[in-house]
């Protein structure tokens, strides 16, 4: 079974995604931004770790297939498949600073259903519906946004403008069950000057387990070892 459902842009959402299920993001417009936290379903405290994440399989990016990692070593989810070679996990989701400071004041008083938003405004909103908060924010996935040296001495890094038009797309397969939080707000680094954040599509379908030649289990050893941890607290 297959389901599916819109984000708009500037909003956020999230859902359980059962072990073996894959979720699909989808960009409805260039320039799409998704910033991801995940948890562990069963214990919140596990949640999806960057910097392990990035160091342990050797990269300075997300993309297929890597394996998401948690604080405790386990695979959280595993990216299956790409349009984009290039996802950040370095740069953090924006704030409401970010958003005022390039797009001037809002609110919903003043601008009704178009109050611009932050992603850490409407990641929180999602987060306390499941009992979460601010103390439970990790560093963030950034799913169709890129950034590179900005070529400053300082070593800035600097969004890489036209990475993700319509279409792009990006798919995790759960690899126990999560906790998934999303938000399509404008990353901290776009120029943009006109507030349109790009709205995505999420598809949700079942999909097999990850056999032995599973492009993520070989991937990288610690690849396979978090993966192996997860299989074995789930027996």
């Amino acid at each position: 079974m297959t389901r599916s459902f819109e984000i708009p842009g500037g909003a956020a959402d999230s859902l359980r995604l059962r072990r073996r299920r894959a979720l699909t993001l989808t960009c409805l417009g260039d320039g799409a931004n998704v910033s991801m936290l995940i948890y562990s379903a069963e214990n919140p405290l596990d949640r999806l770790n960057i910097p392990d994440t990035l160091k342990a399989q050797m990269s300075a990016r997300v993309t297929a297939p890597m394996v998401l990692m948690s604080d405790m070593g386990r695979a959280l989810a595993s990216v299956t498949g790409s349009s984009l070679d290039w996802h950040d996990a370095v740069t953090g989701h924006g704030l409401d600073a970010h958003v005022e400071q390039r797009h001037g004041p809002s609110s919903y008083a003043a601008h009704g259903n178009d109050w611009r938003r932050s992603a850490r405004a409407g990641l929180l909103d999602e987060l306390w519906k499941h009992g979460l908060g601010a103390r439970d924010l990790h560093a963030s996935v950034n799913w169709f946004t890129k950034v590179g040296p900005a070529g400053d001495e300082r070593g800035s890094l600097a969004f890489v403008p036209g990475h993700a038009v319509a279409g792009d797309w990006v798919t995790l397969r759960a690899e126990q069950d999560l906790l998934v939080v999303l938000s399509t707000s404008p990353h901290p680094l776009d120029p943009a000057e006109n507030w349109q954040p790009a709205a995505v599509r999420v598809t949700v379908e079942e999909v097999a387990a990850p056999g032995g030649g599973d492009p993520s289990r070989t991937f990288r050893a610690e690849s396979a070892r978090a993966l192996a941890v997860t299989e074995r607290s789930l027996l």
